[in-house]
């Protein structure tokens, strides 16, 4: 079996490359479907944030199969479908993207998960974004049994990591950062500002929360969907404005809060100049939290705009980092113990039909053994026929106990295993 990953994240990829390689919901679900019309055979998930986009596949090999049999051709496979989908050349995409194949792939997914490859370690958010993309994923018929089994492993690592660590114990969601740390700087208190917030997602949930901690009264929802943004603002005591209205909103506003799926910007430096004097040139703190960006990068050149991207937040990231140094080397061991297990489970699984259909093979043959002897001896006592069946019980565990021991033992070793399962079916005749 072949398990790969790809993708670009914060640490190596700036947010105007990642906005260029990320996927919206209806792209996702289209690149699963091309993959899985191209590639019948391949598993595969995307998971695309605002700070990483991944692509997550694994690969049961079988002869016939359309898909190379080698990682690392495999891996180049990927590579050019990601750039043909997004009108990009494979070398751009190569370019920006890091990659991992075998054990790797599956300990970067758990790392992923369990919060402690996230811009901000121990940020709770990344764990439902996980378990969101396989949930697309399966809704789009595009995983199978080792997917399945390597994500679900994913969400007990996050846990087991949660659980026993401090990692998530203190704020470090990019919002609750974004609020306290960044907004902080240019505001003293929230009372009396006037808070626009564009989108009515997930993110912009989570950041309402904190903006309401530190005093945000007055919030004003912008977003495609009205039904959306109202059953937010009914949440968090605002008001709703329609999206035609956006540039008014952005008058009124003195801090902004924008997370959309939009594809291009939606506040260019243009658009935004010829409402600066309506505005009376006011401070604005801008937090652009969507990728790709919402607002045009030049903003942040204009006086009295403080602009900020998810990529601004790196310095606290920093300090998050260090501040969990503690028990970020016990979280890893945690992963690494969690890997080693799961590794073994998937090896074991390729040696379990034929443990299984041996001992099948070996029970079928006991009891036509017994029925035989029971024929020929017919006055045999129930206590004196149990007495046999357990003796030939015995002897037949016996017999077979070294070759389970040595299949179970196979798991450890890919190379022996392969081998040894070829051996065992050559032997005893098994399909």
């Amino acid at each position: 079996m072949i398990w790969m990953a790809i993708g670009c994240r914060y640490r190596e990829c700036a947010v105007s490359v990642r906005e260029k390689l990320s996927f919206s919901e209806s792209e996702v679900r289209d690149a699963l479907a091309q993959i899985r019309n191209r590639w019948p055979e391949l598993e595969v998930v995307i998971l695309s944030t605002c700070n990483r986009v991944e692509i997550y596949a694994a690969l049961e090999l079988r002869s016939g199969s359309a898909f190379p049999a080698e990682a690392e051709a495999g891996i180049s496979a990927l590579i050019q479908f990601w750039a043909d989908f997004k009108g990009l050349s494979p070398s751009e995409v190569e370019a920006a993207c890091f990659h991992r194949v075998g054990a790797e792939a599956v300990r970067h997914l758990f790392m992923v998960a369990a919060s402690l490859d996230s811009m901000i370690v121990g940020e709770a958010q990344i764990a439902g974004q996980v378990q969101t993309a396989y949930q697309l994923a399966v809704e789009c018929g595009s995983v199978g049994p080792l997917l399945h089994l390597a994500f679900q492993r994913a969400g007990n690592v996050a846990r087991k990591v949660a659980a026993e660590t401090a990692i998530h114990q203190y704020r470090t969601s990019v919002p609750s950062v974004a609020v306290s740390c960044f907004a902080r700087q240019i505001f003293e208190h929230f009372e009396s500002k006037h808070t626009l917030v564009i989108g009515a997602g997930k993110m912009a949930e989570e950041t309402l929360l904190y903006l309401r901690e530190e005093g945000a009264r007055t919030i004003t929802i912008v977003n495609r969907s009205l039904e959306n943004a109202r059953k937010m603002a009914e949440q968090f005591q605002g008001t709703v404005r329609p999206w035609e209205e956006l540039d008014a909103a952005i008058i009124d506003a003195d801090l902004i809060v924008s997370i959309t799926g939009a594809t291009e910007p939606i506040v260019t430096l243009e658009r935004f100049r010829a409402l600066e004097k309506q505005r009376g040139f006011r401070p604005l703190f801008i937090l652009d939290l969507a990728v790709p960006r919402d607002f045009d990068g030049r903003l942040a050149q204009l006086q009295n705009v403080y602009l900020y991207t998810v990529d601004d937040l790196q310095s606290v990231c920093d300090a998050n980092q260090a501040a969990r140094d503690r028990d970020f080397p016990k979280a890893k061991t945690l992963v690494d113990l969690q890997l080693q297990s799961f590794l073994l489970d998937i090896r074991h699984r390729k040696s379990g039909p034929i443990i299984t259909e041996l001992r099948e093979f070996s029970d079928q043959t006991k009891r036509l053994e017994l029925e035989r002897l029971f024929r020929k001896m017919p006055g045999l006592s129930e206590a004196e026929r149990a007495e046999v069946e357990y003796s030939f019980d015995r002897l037949v565990n016996k017999l077979l106990h070294p070759t389970l021991a040595a299949l179970y033992e196979s798991g450890q070793n890919p190379e022996n295993q392969r081998g040894l399962l070829n051996a065992v079916k050559k032997l005893f005749g098994l399909k």
